[in-house]
């Protein structure tokens, strides 16, 4: 990687009125992969899967029993959402990881010194995405509460006529809670992949005599990061949508 890393995204361009961002140019090519991948798995679906399709669906079967286990009933409605949380946060991760990615860009000039900016760059290492999936998360997670429970079930989560004193303090806890959840999502997916760019850039720095051997470790780790991370946001996910879905019990 070239130039030093930053928490703020590189702006590369507009259109229009809408400031493009080397990281919003990323998550664009990922959804482009995705749905490439997508249609290339199922344009001719055998009963006997082989291939793209058979891979698909080892993942797809994988997520659903997970999903089943935990929500049971409400598992086909939850399912598209949380696989596609899942995927887009992988393939984001490991596309943060291909060789291109911080080093492929342009040399501008600003304030009159030539400064480099990547093209591109790990969708998940801008706090902007993160907290933009988290308020998905969060805005799915109620609406299915209120799907589910009705608007008087939802509504006696976090308040009754009989709450008063402490209890009165716990629905105001609960309801607090709700507004952290959305920061622990964003913060944890955007601290780990963010982190690991940083060591990724300073090992290459360090050792930049062997910049293809060192850092490989270290790549190998991010993977498994890459991988963690999305299952984690995936699960969290999930598991909010299935407690705030049940009955509250008074």
């Amino acid at each position: 990687m070239e130039g030093n890393i930053v928490l703020k995204p590189d702006l590369i361009g507009h259109i229009g009125n809408l400031p493009v961002t080397n990281t919003l140019l990323t998550s664009w090519v990922v959804m482009l992969v995705l749905l490439t991948v997508g249609f290339l798995a199922s344009r001719n679906i055998k009963l006997v899967p082989s291939g793209l399709q058979n891979f698909f669906e080892f993942i797809v079967e994988g997520v659903y029993s997970t999903v089943e286990d935990l929500a049971h009933s409400r598992a086909k409605i939850f399912f598209p959402f949380i696989i596609t949380f899942f995927l887009y946060i992988l393939v984001g991760n490991l596309m943060g990881l291909l060789p291109g990615v911080g080093t492929i860009g342009l040399n501008e000039v600003h304030d009159g010194k030539e400064v480099f900016v990547p093209l591109f760059r790990s969708i998940n290492s801008d706090l902007n995405m993160t907290l933009g999936l988290a308020l998905v998360s969060a805005f799915l997670t109620h609406f299915f509460a209120i799907k589910y429970l009705g608007l008087k079930g939802y509504l006696s989560k976090w308040f009754s006529l009989n709450m008063f004193g402490v209890f009165l303090f716990v629905g105001l806890l609960e309801l607090v809670g709700e507004f952290t959840k959305i920061v622990s999502l964003s913060f944890r997916l955007f601290g780990n992949i963010f982190a690991g760019e940083v060591v990724l850039h300073t090992v290459s720095k360090i050792a930049p005599w062997s910049a293809f051997f060192v850092p490989l470790p270290f790549y190998f780790l991010e993977i498994i990061v890459a991988f963690v991370q999305a299952a984690v946001f995936m699960m969290l996910t999930l598991v909010f949508m299935v407690l705030l879905t049940e009955k509250a019990e008074h």
